[in-house]
């Protein structure tokens, strides 16, 4: 038989609706009964959030190609077919998240005494105390735009609500423009709470007080329309780092056009006239298929302030305390803990504690000599920020390679890096072109009249919150040769030169591409040979087609491959003769799943990487990434039963990526006990 062609588009699923049906994934969360009620209202603000962000982002760049007019993409679709798949599918999920909201969530949250109440619903009392409140919280900060030629339509906010009114009559000078524009402020939040009984969780809607007052703004003149939208807009940063002197001064300068790019989405109200969306279109050069209608808020994510609102913990998660390794709990020095041996951590079922021990150890240490440190997202206040902050103060020599293009963190790195600029730490922005997305913290410590390495390495961000939210693996050694990489690829992003061979680590852009294909192809090889073939790896997406044409050939030829990827995957598992081998599942629970994990078995002597990197063309080409081993015999058993057993074998939160690009959630059999991933390691690993 002839060699299929395993670069064909048709072997390959669509980024943009890889990236949608996982927003389906975490959506169905919001309307999963066995999910604490607060929580599933959570996830909704959740799947809102990322959409936006998708449309921010990723239907910016589409329609940015379609311009250009762009490549198609490895499934064979031009920018524009993906514009208007897009659109489609991203309606159907948008309907499906009002629904949710109005048929689901708002039902059972009053069945506990939680009440979102419409305007019909406001008792004499309510009513009054809204007047009030919109009398002397909003209506002073809120500026009606009555549209004329003195008054054109007003550059609005990327995300800001705003409502378009339509009026009859003149104002006070005359004019008789006959539509206005009133902007809702972002210092107010978009869920009040009306006093009541102690235990009164009665709420409404900022855009309802709006609504119901409007008249007050327009005096003399008749209202006889008002609408809430939204529009979403380009929210890509572009710096020409080849034209810039200082690259932190120009994030600054670009940051106030964030808020103003090219609007790329319009939400209106659903009720919004057939005349007043295409006025609102044509003033944003927007199409029909950028156009959404929402039954209700025109921004779910406002909801995600209620649960702090209220006081309801048994409709919440139980609480968990992370537990603190005992290789860490037996000693009171970090160093001696790491120099008897590794010490892996896995976030949040373990502490995020000894990441910031290490540093604070490290700054208060007169031993230690020098830090090194990589920061992509952590917080300008955050624990981490401020160890590396007083090891400068003490004048320890600090250097810190802050990534100012870390989407939507811009703005706290900045305020880091001059934060850590003032206190004497040298600061670097890494290498013009790459982003340094790697997670790496080196130690230099004088023992006994020699240098001794100290290294963490992480799949996820020095981030003490997120270490709370998401899934991630850290590992703190003192291995000399691992060591020795990290400290060389700091010379990389500091200094000018060629790259040093490293003897551990793999490293995006200059081996990690070509090590990972050489280590599936070594599995190939294996299987061809009749050697115990196998290969797993759990990532958070899966889209360069190299990579993916690599594993349809050791699936060819017997490898058995299991991938446990959270969000996109371009791969199409289970084509007979060329993916029957390949079995795909995403976890999607209570914690954002982010660890990075390969497990390559090399005919029994099986190896077990950790990285920084997902398998996507930006974190190959366009990244400094590094994938690390993980050599403890102990260590790599321990993340073979937690990463690929225990998740391999979840019943629960476990989806099946079928060859159509679709997914389905596993179902348990009768004779099948319970298995959900997540709480089997809360209940192993957190105290």
């Amino acid at each position: 038989m002839d060699a299929p062609n395993l670069s064909s588009p048709s072997l390959y699923i669509n980024r943009e609706l890889a990236f949608l049906e996982f927003n389906s994934r975490v959506t169905s969360l919001s309307r999963d009964p066995e999910v604490p009620m607060l929580e599933r209202l959570q996830f909704l603000c959740i799947a809102a959030e990322i959409l936006d962000e998708f449309f921010e982002i990723r239907v910016a760049g589409l329609k940015q190609q379609e311009l250009l007019k762009g490549r198609p993409g490895a499934d064979g679709r031009t920018p524009t077919e993906q514009l208007e798949v897009v659109s489609q599918v991203a309606r159907e999920l948008v309907a499906e998240h009002y629904a949710i909201l109005n048929e689901v969530l708002k039902p059972e949250l009053e069945s506990h005494g939680i009440r979102f109440l419409r305007r019909e619903q406001w008792t004499d009392e309510q009513v009054e105390w809204l007047q009030s409140y919109f009398k002397n919280e909003l209506e002073p900060i809120l500026t009606p735009m009555g549209l004329d030629p003195a008054h054109p339509f007003p550059n609005l906010l990327n995300k800001g609500l705003a409502f378009i009114v339509t009026l009859k009559g003149k104002d006070a000078f005359g004019r008789d423009s006959g539509k206005a524009v009133v902007q809702a402020p972002r210092a107010l939040p978009r869920v009040v709470h009306i006093p009541g009984e102690p235990d009164s969780y009665d709420f409404v809607f900022l855009s309802s007080i709006i609504h119901d007052n409007v008249q007050e703004l327009f005096k003399g003149m008749k209202v006889t329309g008002c609408y809430q939208f939204r529009v979403t807009r380009n929210s890509d940063l572009f710096v020409d780092e080849e034209e810039v002197d200082d690259l932190l001064r120009a994030m600054e300068g670009e940051l106030s056009t964030r808020n103003y790019g090219d609007a790329v989405r319009l939400e209106i109200a659903d009720d919004c006239p057939p005349e007043l969306e295409a006025f609102l279109s044509s003033r944003f050069g927007l199409e029909p298929r950028d156009v959404y209608r929402c039954n209700g808020p025109v921004n779910l994510n406002r909801l995600s302030s209620l649960p702090s609102l209220v006081n309801r913990p048994e409709l919440r998660y139980p609480g968990f305390m992370p537990r603190i390794p005992s290789a860490l709990r037996a000693k009171k020095d970090i160093f001696a803990a790491i120099k008897a041996g590794d010490i892996l951590l896995h976030h949040p079922f373990e502490s995020f504690a000894p990441v910031v021990d290490f540093l604070r150890s490290a700054a208060a240490d007169p031993d230690v000599l020098a830090i090194r440190q990589t920061l992509y997202r952590t917080g300008a206040d955050s624990t981490i920020a401020l160890a590396l902050l007083e090891a400068a103060r003490k004048g320890k020599e600090v250097l810190v390679v802050i990534e100012l293009r870390a989407r939507f963190d811009e703005a706290d790195n900045i305020e880091l890096a001059n934060r850590l600029q003032e206190a004497g730490a040298q600061v670097v922005y890494g290498i013009v072109g790459y982003k340094t997305h790697a997670k790496m913290s080196l130690v230099i410590r004088r023992e006994e009249e020699k240098l001794v390495r100290y290294a963490h390495l992480g799949t996820g961000n020095y981030h003490a919150v997120k270490a709370r939210l998401y899934t991630d693996y850290g590992l703190l050694t003192c291995r000399d040769e691992i060591g020795r990489d990290v400290q060389e690829i700091f010379h990389q992003l500091t200094a000018m030169g060629k790259p040093g061979t490293l003897q551990a680590l793999l490293e995006a852009p200059f081996t990690l591409f070509e090590g990972i294909k050489s280590l599936i192809r070594r599995e190939t090889q294996n299987a061809e040979n009749g050697e115990p073939a196998r290969i797993m790896a759990k990532m958070n997406s899966l889209i360069e087609p190299a990579i993916i044409s690599e594993l349809y050939s050791a699936s060819r030829a017997g490898v058995q491959i299991d991938l446990v990827i959270r969000g996109l995957c371009a791969l199409r598992p289970g084509i007979p003769e060329i993916s029957e081998n390949i079995r795909v599942r995403s976890i999607v629970g209570r914690f954002l799943e982010h660890t990075r994990v390969i497990y390559f078995e090399n005919t029994g002597k099986y190896e077990v990487y950790l990285s920084s990197a997902d398998w996507m063309p930006r974190n190959f080409f366009d990244r400094v990434e590094v994938c690390f081993p993980v050599r403890s015999k102990r260590l790599k058993e321990r993340v073979i039963e937690e990463a690929f057993d225990n998740y391999l074998g979840d019943n629960i939160r476990a989806w099946q990526l079928n060859e159509d690009g679709t997914y389905t959630q596993i179902a348990r059999s009768k004779d099948e006990s319970p298995h959900d991933s997540q709480a089997n390691l809360l209940s192993k690993l957190s105290a």
